[in-house]
């Protein structure tokens, strides 16, 4: 009974850090979002330009947290709000309910 827990717990522990987050890849997405909206223009040439700016620290972020390949909690949390940051810009822009 103790043994079969034990591997419950393992395997329940593996299955999380196969699970980790992959910023790379919902930077990408963002991006691409981004890249849709301006080609619909649902945003403007200077609001496209402030994101892609802002695409590309995050990538420079992601980057540098990926120089050691150890992400730290702090890096994370970081690249994480760098993202959402992003993401609730680009749906201000693309309900134009900032104020210039």
């Amino acid at each position: 009974m103790k043994r079969t827990m034990f591997l419950l717990l393992i395997l329940a522990g593996i299955n999380v850090t196969a699970k980790a987050q992959n910023f790379s890849a919902m930077q990408k997405k963002q991006e691409a979002i981004i890249k849709s909206a301006h080609k619909h223009k649902k945003i403007s040439d200077n609001e496209y330009e402030k994101l892609m700016k802002e695409q590309g620290q995050i990538k420079v972020a992601i980057a540098k947290a990926e120089a050691d390949e150890v992400w730290t909690a702090h890096e994370k949390n970081a690249v994480n709000s760098k993202l959402e940051k992003a993401k609730v810009r680009l749906s201000k822009y693309e309900n134009n309910s900032e104020v210039y």
